[in-house]
């Protein structure tokens, strides 16, 4: 994977939002591979300080992640995310089209795991709240094209609310889901506000995969 300065969305002296390939994960992973902190000395853009990652998508999610310039300005858009005040937009492919073109899913989760599967999110009346919206954009061969709009933002959030609350579980998810083809879920629209300042924000174009899946569009979440 080349260098990720071609991937930036957004640049002040602040926040940096980068376009996150898929297959990159936020954190080092225990199989030694490449991830984001091997490619964060050449983001600094003339600062001395590496920018760090200030929330998390998953390694096999592409799209809009956001980084810190300096850590004050991390203490705060870590504070956004905590309030729930930042917008997110996220557009996945599901297997299966749902019978309605919108509606909210609203099923906590729950961290479970297993000596055989590992660990993974569950829907369960125990877990931590967990609500999304979304609204059905295009459908195609028995497959969908759904905007996923999170007002919360719990690890797995959307692939298992696909799962579990549409009944459609995301392209390749490799989890909860068919793995053996790219996973379909790409996060395409970030904005975090500031007092006193434009917003950080930026969208993402889709990759590729999508338009191989028959789903290319500039931007199928406008308006929502």
């Amino acid at each position: 994977m080349s260098l990720l300065n071609d991937k930036v969305l957004f640049i002040d002296g602040e926040a940096i939002i980068l376009n996150k390939p898929a297959g990159l994960p936020v954190d080092a992973p225990r199989d030694g591979s490449l991830s984001l902190e091997n490619y964060l000395s050449s983001l600094t853009f003339g600062f001395q300080r590496w920018p760090l990652a200030v929330h998390r998508l998953d390694r096999d999610t592409s799209g809009c992640l956001l980084l810190a310039r300096n850590p004050k300005a991390h203490k705060r858009f870590a504070a956004a995310f905590e309030a729930g005040t930042v917008t997110k937009r996220y557009v996945a492919v599901v297997e299966g089209v749902p019978a309605e073109e919108s509606g909210v899913i609203d099923l906590p989760l729950k961290k479970v795991s297993s000596a055989e599967k590992g660990w993974r999110m569950v829907a369960s009346p125990s877990g931590k709240s967990a609500v999304t919206h979304w609204r059905r954009i295009a459908a195609e061969d028995g497959r969908a094209l759904i905007v996923f709009t999170p007002r919360t933002g719990r690890t797995h959030q959307i692939r298992v609310h696909a799962l579990q609350g549409l009944g459609a579980a995301i392209v390749g998810d490799p989890v909860y889901g068919k793995p053996g083809e790219p996973m379909l879920l790409h996060s395409q629209f970030l904005s975090i506000p500031r007092n006193g300042k434009p917003p950080v924000e930026a969208i993402a174009p889709l990759p590729d995969t999508f338009a191989a899946a028959g789903f290319g569009m500039d931007d199928p979440g406008e308006g929502a």
